[in-house]
């Protein structure tokens, strides 16, 4: 079993100095201007982001709705509403580490979330 440092120190417990905790305002700033490195964990941004945008209760029900609809007549239209809940929940999955840059670029809680989780790590750039 491997452990991990902790966000703020290298390999052997001392302080990166690379790493310092910026302010939304700052990160805000500095990411276009391409002062910083921003390294994001793909499985923890996938379920903070669905969580954030409440993926299953919007999805689940879609996918309800097109399964009744395909069983009650309307088949073509179910199978149309059933593909886009499976299709729209691949796809915000697969895009989850863009989402969840965009909502910490817009939100100062998502990025201090992102921060405190260990979701994303924001580095400067060299």
């Amino acid at each position: 079993m491997s452990e991990t440092a902790p966000s703020g120190t290298s390999g052997d417990g001392q302080p990166d100095e690379d790493f310092i905790a910026f302010t939304h305002q700052e990160f805000r700033s500095g990411l276009p201007a391409g002062r910083f490195r921003v390294i994001v964990n793909p499985q923890k941004a996938r379920r903070y982001v669905k969580h954030r945008l409440l993926l299953t209760f919007i999805l689940l029900p879609l996918i309800g709705i097109g399964a009744a609809l395909a069983i009650t007549g309307s088949t073509w239209a179910g199978l149309a509403m059933v593909a886009l809940g499976v299709v729209g929940h691949r796809l915000i999955s697969h895009q989850a580490g863009k989402i969840l840059l965009h909502l910490a670029l817009s939100d100062p809680k998502v990025y201090r979330d992102a921060i405190d989780y260990e979701i994303m790590e924001v580095r400067l750039a060299r």
